[in-house]
């Protein structure tokens, strides 16, 4: 099973129709589930303090949708830079470390909390560009559909 847990709610019906797209193209490899949870509210003018609180609520309110068996993908601007194909050999690597099931980990605006990237088994930076949060989860939807065909052997439009 793949996880999404994304700090944010989608507000672009563009992207919401992108993201059906894949899920609906996902179902035939796996059992998908996103998770939306809330993103803690902060001023345009914020102290450091401000941040870590931010962070530290949002960190918690992502942990509590994490089981403990699960592999957790945090998408961190920190992580390695992989291919497709080097995702694609991750992805189908994963379940020989006895976890079957996957949590990417999509942080909020301010970043993520220490506590999530202890948790995080992997750190995974999709670009050196910038993207809107809303933006990352095509994206990594995107790619998850990409390694499944990858490692099916199975064409991919181009």
């Amino acid at each position: 099973m793949i996880k999404i847990v994304a700090i944010g709610k989608i507000k672009d019906k563009a992207l919401k129709m992108q993201i059906d797209e894949y899920t609906k193209r996902l179902s035939g490899y796996t059992k998908l589930e996103i998770v939306e949870v809330n993103d803690e509210a902060t001023s345009d003018k914020y102290s450091l303090a401000d941040v870590e609180r931010v962070l530290a609520v949002e960190g918690s309110r992502v942990l509590g949708k994490i089981k403990d068996k699960e592999y957790v993908i945090l998408l961190d601007l920190h992580g390695a830079m992989i291919s497709s194909e080097a995702f694609a050999k991750k992805m189908d690597q994963i379940p020989t470390y006895g976890n079957s099931d996957i949590t990417f980990v999509i942080g909020g605006s301010l970043g993520v909390s220490k506590q999530l990237i202890t948790r995080s088994q992997y750190r995974w930076k999709i670009s050196d560009l910038t993207f809107t949060h809303q933006m990352v989860r095509v994206i990594v939807l995107e790619q998850i559909y990409r390694a499944y065909k990858i490692n099916k052997n199975e064409t991919y439009h181009k």
